[in-house]
């Protein structure tokens, strides 16, 4: 199917960007693209401007600044996945970006547009989560700083509101911290159907789940078993009963009750992942 009548800017700043939001009334930002165009073809979206911000180059990059690590939300998963500084001081990040679709996703898509479509099943959100990482959103208007734990709202839905960018993510750097990311992908897609997310350092755990339902979600009640205590048999008892099936999807790839299940599952290799 085609898609509706639109028109395309390619933005050359952010500001413009911003300018060119303002002055289009019902205009999409087009990073990758790799979930939006697919939506218009399908006529389940119909901007009627694109705004490219694929070239914005303030937009990309990964760099530290302090104890922070500054990831511009235009940085493609490719990048990240080369990182070397990804790689020393936060390689769950660089584990996420190796399971998203295949190289042509990877060389064209970008955090932030993974970030700001916040598909329920996408890699990066339980990363972000366990990291405590915070986002940058930039308006005509200002910027602001949104937690990861306050960003993502539901299905789809975010913190961000109409006419922001969501510019960069700031992630901590966690001094001797260990973390991975494991993931139960579906067999065509690669989307995770669960997804954990672990992120261990001396004074306790950061666990969070992707996949399983309308958002990611951390996982206090593994967080709280496992206080900072990494043993083999505490681990194993402490990602039992990870998650209520209550709160999870159930759908023709897995049920509610086989994702609690495969939460616990993959919570226990997560941390062992990263304890390894």
């Amino acid at each position: 199917m085609y898609t509706t009548d639109f028109d395309y800017h390619r933005a050359t700043s952010v500001q413009n960007a911003l300018e060119l939001l303002a002055a289009n009334d019902g205009a999409k930002l087009l990073a990758g693209g790799h979930s939006l165009v697919p939506s218009m073809k399908l006529r389940l979206a119909s901007p009627t401007a694109l705004i490219d911000i694929s070239q914005v180059e303030e937009m990309q990059g990964i760099r530290q600044e302090g104890d922070r690590i500054i990831i511009g939300a235009g940085t493609t998963h490719a990048q990240i996945l080369r990182s070397d500084l990804l790689k020393e001081l936060c390689p769950i990040l660089p584990d996420a970006a190796d399971w998203i679709g295949d190289p042509m996703v990877r060389n064209c898509g970008t955090i932030g547009g993974a970030l700001a479509h916040a598909d329920p099943a996408a890699d990066y959100p339980a990363s972000i989560l366990a990291l405590e990482a915070d986002l940058k959103l930039v308006s005509r208007d200002g910027e602001r700083v949104v937690n990861a734990r306050d960003f993502f709202h539901g299905m789809f839905e975010t913190a961000a509101r109409e006419g922001e960018i969501l510019t960069e993510i700031h992630v901590p750097v966690l001094q001797g911290a260990k973390m991975a990311y494991a993931k139960f992908p579906h067999p065509a897609s690669h989307y995770a159907i669960v997804g954990v997310a672990a992120v261990l350092t001396d004074s306790g755990a950061r666990l969070a789940l992707t996949g399983a339902g309308a958002k990611a979600v951390r996982l206090p009640r593994v967080e709280t078993a496992l206080g900072s205590d990494y043993s083999e048999s505490n681990v194993a008892n402490a990602t039992q009963n990870a998650i209520d099936p209550g709160d999870l999807l159930s759908d023709r790839f897995a049920s509610a009750e086989y994702r609690a299940h495969l939460a616990g599952v993959f919570a226990q290799r997560a941390i062992t992942q990263a304890t390894a």
